[in-house]
């Protein structure tokens, strides 16, 4: 058991700063999506139709903008904290071209996320959050933020693994860099 704890140490370190990370994400998530739910009148507008695609009985609903737009934002404080200090790959590789794969990775996250919560807010679904525990007349029983949290939760493992093992690949295979000495 002590082989294998020193021989997973470090990710086990990472993981556990990659769960910090994403905590405080969730905290960015759901903070914009309560801001973009408080300025569209409240968690019970969530279900409001944005638009309708042409020539189906298909919508777009708001509560899949306050999927994404919240996502987007927590995407890139996590990945600009996650470079930093999870994997401290800023010395191994440029932004952008750490920037893309970690987009892409939560690219797929996030779209496994809004079918899960579309899921979970539509009435028509077996995964609908149940009345009386979840309604819109107070906030700490909002399905709109419960689903919310639900998915983001559920796709928390297909980031780490993916992100550990594409994104951050550069620190895998290197030390981090000596510390520079200037000659005087």
């Amino acid at each position: 058991m002590r082989k294998l704890y020193q021989r997973h140490r470090r990710s086990l370190g990472q993981l556990v700063k990659f769960g910090i990370v994403g905590g405080s994400g969730v905290v960015v998530n759901m903070v914009v999506n309560v801001v973009m739910n408080k300025l569209n009148g409240g968690s019970a507008n969530a279900q409001e139709i944005l638009w309708s695609i042409p020539g189906t009985d298909w919508n777009i609903r708001f509560t899949m903008l306050a999927w994404f737009v919240p996502f987007l934002v927590a995407n890139v404080w996590n990945f600009q904290l996650n470079r930093w200090w999870t994997f401290q790959s800023s010395r191994h590789a440029g932004w952008w071209k750490e920037f893309w794969p970690f987009l892409a990775v939560g690219s797929v996250a996030m779209l496994v996320g809004a079918l899960l919560k579309l899921l979970m807010t539509n009435p028509s679904s077996p995964f609908y959050l149940p009345e009386p525990y979840f309604h819109e007349a107070r906030g700490l029983s909002s399905r709109e933020y419960w689903a919310q949290l639900i998915a983001i939760f559920l796709t928390l493992p297909i980031n780490f693994v993916v992100n550990k093992l594409w994104t951050f690949r550069a620190v895998r295979h290197h030390d981090p860099a000596p510390p520079t000495t200037v000659a005087g």
